[in-house]
C-alpha cells in the first residue's frame, strides 16, 4: 500500500435555488454571473456523492475507497471501533443568496429506524455576512405539537423562532431536532454528521430549479422537532492567535479555530482521529513531521499546499504535522475537524 499523506480533493460543487455567486471565487475559480452554487462538498463519502482525491499517488481514488483499504489508518483505531468502515462527517462551504427553507434534521434514532442511515447534527460558522443577514435557530417562545402545525399551515411559524442578525466569526450549533434556517447574503463554513437527510417545513412557496415546488416534510418533521427553549443560541467564545480555540465540543465531532502568524505545530495522535482543515483565510502549506501505526517509515508525498476556499483530509496515521502561512500578511484562518475520542465516549 501506499504510505498515508495530506489529502486534497477535487471539486464537488452543487447547484441549489437558493445559490449565489461568491463560492467560485471564495476557492479562486473563475465565477458565472449565473451562478446559483449553494455547497462545495469539501470532504464526503455520501453515497454517491464521495470526494475523490486530487493529489499524490492515491490521485482519483474515492474515499470510500481509501477508508476500506487504510480503515483505522485513516479513519482512526476508535473511530474505526465507533464507525467501522463508514465516514462519519459531512463538510461543506455554503453561499446562500436567498434564505434556505425552514427545516430540521432527525437524530440518530430516528434517522436510522426512516432511513437507515446517522441523522444530522452541525454547526455553522459564518465566513461573511452582508449588511443585514440574519438566520434563524431554534424556537424563541414555547409552543406546542398542535400550534407548529397550525402555523405551518397559515405560515407564520418565523414568528416563534428566534432571529439573528449575523456576522463574521459567529459561530451556531444546531443539535438534530433544532428548527432552523440560514437566511440570504450569508457565507458559512459547516461541519455536520454524514447525512444528507432534511426535512424541509416552510420553503416560501417557490419553485425548485426544475420549475416545479420542492417537497415539504411538515409531518415527518413533527416527530423530530425539539420543542425546547433555550436562552441563546449563539456560541461565545474569544478568537485567539496561535492557539486553537475550541468552538464547538460534542459526540460527533469537535471543532477549532486555528489562526496562525507563524510555523505552527500540530502533533494530534492522542484523539485517535483523522483531521479536516477548512481554509478560511489565507494559503498555507502543512507538511507532515512523523506517523503512527506505519512500519515503513514517512511518506514519500509528505507537503500540500492549502488555498483559501479549500479542504483537506489529514489520515489519523500522520496527524503530526506543521502549518506554515504563505500569503503576504502572514496569517492564516483553519476550521479544524475531527471525533474526539479523548473526551466522549459513548
Amino acid at each position: 500500500m501506499e504510505l498515508l499523506y495530506p489529502l486534497l480533493f477535487e471539486q464537488d460543487l452543487h447547484e441549489l435555488v437558493w445559490g449565489g455567486k461568491r463560492l467560485k471565487p471564495f476557492k479562486g475559480m473563475p465565477a458565472d454571473e449565473n451562478d446559483k452554487i449553494g455547497e462545495s462538498w469539501e470532504v464526503s463519502a455520501v453515497k454517491g456523492r464521495e470526494s475523490v482525491v486530487a493529489n499524490g499517488p492515491l490521485k482519483g481514488k474515492r474515499l470510500d475507497e481509501l477508508i476500506s483499504t487504510y480503515k483505522e489508518l485513516l479513519l482512526g483505531k476508535k473511530v474505526t471501533a465507533m464507525y467501522g468502515e463508514t465516514f462519519p462527517l459531512l463538510v461543506k462551504f455554503i453561499d446562500a443568496e436567498r434564505d434556505l427553507s425552514i427545516q430540521v434534521h432527525p437524530d440518530n434514532e430516528l434517522a436510522m429506524a426512516r432511513h437507515g442511515c446517522f441523522g444530522k447534527t452541525e454547526m455553522w460558522y459564518v465566513m461573511d455576512a452582508v449588511p443585514g443577514a440574519k438566520l434563524y435557530c431554534g424556537f424563541d417562545s414555547q409552543i406546542s405539537k398542535y400550534e407548529y402545525a397550525k402555523r405551518v399551515e397559515d405560515h407564520s411559524l418565523c414568528e416563534v423562532l428566534r432571529e439573528y442578525p449575523i456576522q463574521k466569526g459567529d459561530v451556531f450549533y444546531i443539535p438534530a431536532g433544532r428548527v432552523h434556517a440560514i437566511c440570504g447574503g450569508s457565507l458559512i463554513a459547516e461541519v455536520q454528521q454524514s447525512s444528507d437527510i432534511t426535512y424541509r417545513i416552510f420553503d416560501y412557496g417557490r419553485l425548485g430549479l426544475d420549475g416545479k415546488p420542492r417537497e415539504l416534510h411538515t409531518e415527518l418533521a413533527k416527530d423530530a422537532i425539539d420543542f425546547s427553549v433555550e436562552d441563546d443560541y449563539r456560541t461565545a467564545y474569544r478568537p485567539q492567535i496561535n492557539k486553537p480555540v475550541a468552538i464547538s465540543e460534542s459526540p460527533f465531532f469537535t471543532v477549532k479555530i486555528l489562526e496562525v502568524d507563524r510555523e505552527f505545530h500540530r502533533k494530534l495522535f492522542k484523539y485517535d482521529s483523522f483531521i479536516i482543515y477548512m481554509c478560511l483565510e489565507g494559503d498555507c502549506a502543512i507538511r507532515v513531521l512523523s506517523t503512527s501505526g506505519f512500519d515503513g517509515g514517512m511518506p514519500l508525498f509528505r507537503e500540500i499546499f492549502l488555498s483559501k476556499g479549500n479542504s483537506c483530509l489529514i489520515p489519523a496515521s500522520v496527524a503530526d504535522f506543521v502549518v506554515t502561512p504563505l500569503n503576504s500578511d502572514g496569517r492564516t484562518k483553519l476550521l479544524e475537524a475531527y471525533i474526539d475520542n479523548k473526551n466522549f465516549n459513548r
